[in-house]
């Protein structure tokens, strides 16, 4: 059994030699104000942390630790960059501000970042663009399918103003619009989570900032209003990991992560998530269903990258258990007649 490893701690100059004891195995402690933790840092973000998210972060921190230790010892500055991704309804939040508590207890400093502060637009402004973006194709589709005919605008514009244009319940009433659906649909997923909404150089800069050993880094802060986009100076100088909070953590045009944590979760479970939140309205919308659904198609196809993979119920499983489990629920989603009209 291994009582002691020792890294180096993070300096700027790397120019000392001293060293951190990592006591092994790691024994969780218990914590007396979980609100006293650090959280991510969201503008307005509301954390609560509960016994479920530091049940889950027991199971994965020894893990964490086994996957961290020789990421650390490779790198000059003994620096790290773990992504915490999936669903909004999963803990994210929770679980990166928990993860990053213990690592500060073994005197691995580490900072939680949220990947929320990273859009090109404040999320009422993005919401507009994904919805703009999701009708445009939509009718693009109906042009182009020869099904844009004399009095359907009329009542595509009455499906529009109640969010039911999305909703796909009122393709057995308007078969056509299944054509819009679909084609708004691909639109969509050409927008979300890509590099036309989220400005994903800015944050793999800062990724390769803080891994050179960058002691001071300006990071972003995304409120709800125009007038509420602003940057800190961040003082890494005393930082081992990097945690990064966010849905698209483990995204292809994200670099430089060195460990991606999946935390399970259905379309369903975000959703109850979102209302619970409620930040910008909305939550029950057709819309927001069908973007919480994209992004569950994202996640699954970038699940092989993960390190780890952790259900909602708390276990450890493998990438081809997470899919069987995944592709069950799609199932179970699905099967809804169309109709007829």
């Amino acid at each position: 059994m291994n009582d002691g490893l020792f890294l180096k701690t993070n300096t700027a100059q790397m120019n000392t030699d001293n060293s951190v004891p990592l006591k092994l195995p790691w024994v969780p402690e218990s914590i007396q104000d979980v609100d006293s933790i650090p959280k991510g840092d969201m503008p307005g973000d509301k954390i609560v942390i509960g016994m479920n998210h530091i049940q889950k972060t027991h199971l994965i921190f020894p893990k964490l630790l086994e996957l961290l230790i020789p990421v650390l010892s490779e790198n000059f500055y003994r620096r790290a960059v773990v992504a915490v991704c999936g669903g909004s309804g999963v803990g994210k939040s929770e679980i990166a501000s928990l993860l990053s508590y213990y690592l500060n207890r073994m005197n691995l400093g580490s900072y939680t970042l949220s990947g929320d502060n990273y859009p090109y637009r404040i999320p009422k402004y993005n919401d507009a663009e994904r919805l703009r973006i999701f009708r445009q194709y939509g009718m693009k589709g109906l042009i182009s399918n020869g099904q844009y005919i004399e009095g359907r605008y009329a009542i595509l514009k009455k499906l529009q103003e109640n969010w039911n244009d999305v909703n796909p319940d009122y393709v057995k009433s308007y078969p056509w619009l299944s054509i819009y659906q679909s084609y708004g649909r691909s639109g969509l997923r050409d927008y979300l989570g890509t590099m036309n909404e989220i400005d994903f150089n800015e944050l793999t800069g800062i990724i390769s900032q803080f891994k050179n050993g960058k002691s001071h880094i300006f990071l972003k802060r995304m409120g709800r209003e125009e007038t509420e986009t602003w940057y800190d100076s961040v003082d890494f100088s005393d930082k081992n990991v990097l945690l990064i909070e966010w849905t698209h953590g483990n995204n292809d045009n994200l670099q430089g992560v060195d460990i991606p944590i999946l935390l399970n979760s259905t379309p369903k479970e975000t959703l109850e998530h979102r209302r619970s939140r409620n930040r910008d309205g909305g939550t029950d919308s057709p819309f927001t269903t069908l973007v919480l659904e994209i992004e569950q198609e994202m996640l699954i196809l970038q699940a092989s990258k993960a390190k780890l993979i952790v259900t909602k119920s708390g276990e450890i499983i493998t990438y081809d258990e997470y899919t069987k489990i995944m592709l069950q629920g799609q199932g179970q989603g699905q099967g809804q007649g169309q109709g007829q009209g």
